[in-house]
């Protein structure tokens, strides 16, 4: 393992506490902190003085995690995404008044709260499914805060569009959503069987709209992502053509990060932060 920490990669104030180190336990990918965590701390830097214009400003991030993530390859730890995210708002002068985050697991979001008190943040922490907990978050937020909508779930079985639909109702909300290529490619052509489910949340309906008769399954995850995109247009929101893919620096395709909001600017913003000229969404 590589043990030489960056400078700019803060002590852990809760060491004892749990800590992402992904699904096989050896370490989360080297493109969380590359790819989400840079991107996200772009645009907030990038949207700095709009944001200063609310008194109150949210973070909401339903999929929090506890806090602390391991980068594969490397002896010690590094922010989670929410606390990057505070502590990148901090660093721009247009600071988080508030962060809601939630986990299913309770001492994940014991631990993500534990750490955002830390560093100086205002947090409020739920448990349980972010479809279920997304009600009392939602009440949660400030009227007329802007809030951001950092939703980042391991698979599309739980981005559930209800999450969606119920943080939409928000007067001032914007969306930066982790789309998950990988499972969608891997298991699209066997969840047109109704007996399966995974995906119903995602986009309820959909198998009944697939018009099977016209695509070959190569073609299934491309129309699958561009419904969902119309589902999302269908609540107001313009999605950004900027849409960055998330690889595993093995050529396979894991994400790709979606913004939407109902304003020009921050697609503007958006836009400008994370242009690119690889904008297949679907690349062999």
């Amino acid at each position: 393992m590589k043990t030489e920490k960056p400078d700019d990669v803060l002590p852990d104030p809760y060491p004892e506490l749990p800590v992402e180190r992904g699904p096989h336990g050896r370490g989360v990918g080297r493109w969380v902190v590359d790819e989400k965590h840079r991107y996200l701390a772009r645009y907030l830097d990038a949207t700095r003085e709009a944001q200063k214009k609310f008194k109150q400003r949210v973070l909401i991030d339903p999929f929090c995690g506890p806090g602390r993530i391991q980068v594969e390859g490397e002896s010690f730890t590094r922010d989670g995404g929410s606390i990057a995210a505070y502590r990148q708002s901090v660093r721009s002068g247009a600071p988080f008044t508030k962060l809601l985050v939630g986990d299913v697991e309770a001492d994940r979001a014991n631990a993500n709260k534990l750490r955002l008190n830390a560093v100086g943040a205002n947090v409020q922490s739920f448990v349980g499914p972010a479809k279920e907990a997304v009600d009392e978050i939602v009440k949660a937020v400030p009227f007329g805060a802007l809030a951001l909508a950092y939703i980042d779930p391991y698979n599309l079985e739980h981005l559930s569009f209800s999450i969606i639909e119920r943080l939409a109702k928000l007067q001032y909300v914007d969306f930066a959503v982790h789309f998950s290529l990988m499972d969608l490619t891997r298991n699209i052509d066997m969840e047109l069987n109704p007996k399966r489910d995974r995906f119903d949340h995602a986009l309820p309906g959909w198998r009944l709209a697939v018009p099977t008769d016209q695509l070959s399954k190569s073609s299934l995850p491309a129309w699958f992502f561009d419904a969902w995109c119309k589902a999302v247009g269908a609540l107001g929101f313009k999605i950004s053509g900027q849409m960055p893919l998330i690889t595993d620096g093995k050529g396979r395709s894991i994400y790709r990060l979606v913004f939407f909001s109902r304003h020009p600017l921050p697609d503007r913003i958006w836009s400008d932060i994370a242009r690119s000229g690889n904008l297949d969404l679907f690349p062999n």
